[in-house]
């Protein structure tokens, strides 16, 4: 059965797609073609919102599914008005909350992404800009200002995981990958030796990490199965030793990684 879900905003879209893929993932089996409408705040990208609905539901046959964040009233009973099953997420959670705290919501576009305007959004810049400087292993001597170092072979997950720990939680986030020479030592590398605290490993499926590796360079001895085999077991063998927390990577998301890492290290 094709089916079509819109994820439509009259901001980012983002909260709209979060929650939206967050129920839909919910449900094995599910073959959905995604479609985010972001910026929908006036009553003529509202009507062209609901022209794509009215498309959509008429070669589908079936009614698209509609995630909205949508707080203009005009706005939003154009898109009512779509041949859509509606699941408007604001007022599922606004009205209940009203009542709770005996007060009206101010219904201001894109109320949810202005807070982030100041120092926590300053912060999360200057995270950024550490990730990115500190990343596979470029600044050693800047590992102080960690929180925490991520460390795992080439191509494990390393730089989106920082990356993705700075932007959405103004994490200090480095990454130090483990070469050759330092998985055949029985020793910590060098530079990560006063940072133990703030190690946290990545480790991936050797198959997985051969089709990763192909990618960037097919046929080389660097994407090798048997290469890949060698170095994974040798990470790991590694973070057995000194007692490093661990998370293999190979079937799940960047924001679970992040997550577990933030847990484990009890970090915010």
């Amino acid at each position: 059965m094709k089916r079509t879900a819109f994820f439509i905003s009259d901001s980012t879209g983002i909260t709209a797609e979060t929650l939206g893929q967050a129920m839909l993932a919910q449900f094995d089996n599910l073959e959905l073609r995604r479609v985010v409408l972001a910026y929908v705040d006036t009553a003529d990208k509202a009507r062209s919102a609901a022209a794509r609905i009215d498309q959509a539901a008429a070669e589908d046959g079936k009614p698209p599914i509609l995630f909205h964040t949508i707080v203009n009233q005009q706005v939003r009973g154009i898109i009512a008005a779509s041949k859509g099953v509606q699941l408007d997420i604001f007022s599922a959670f606004l009205n209940p909350l009203e009542q709770a705290l005996g007060r009206r919501s101010n219904y201001t576009v894109g109320r949810a992404h202005i807070s982030t305007i100041g120092a926590g959004y300053e912060h999360r810049i200057n995270a950024v800009h550490y990730a990115l400087d500190n990343d596979d292993g470029a600044r050693i001597n800047r590992y102080d200002q960690a929180e925490v170092i991520l460390i795992g072979v080439s191509r494990s997950g390393k730089t989106p995981t920082c990356l993705y720990l700075a932007m959405q939680q103004g994490v200090y986030a480095a990454n130090y990958p483990l070469t050759e020479e330092d998985l055949e030592s029985t020793a910590l590398p060098r530079p990560l030796q006063p940072h133990r605290s703030r190690l946290h490993g990545l480790t991936i499926d050797p198959e997985r990490l051969a089709a990763i590796r192909h990618e960037r360079r097919a046929g080389s001895s660097y994407a090798s199965l048997r290469q890949c085999e060698d170095e994974v077991r040798m990470a790991e063998a590694m973070f057995r030793r000194h007692r490093i927390p661990c998370i293999d990577t190979t079937h799940i998301s960047i924001e679970e990684i992040a997550t577990k890492i933030l847990v484990d290290k009890g970090l915010r």
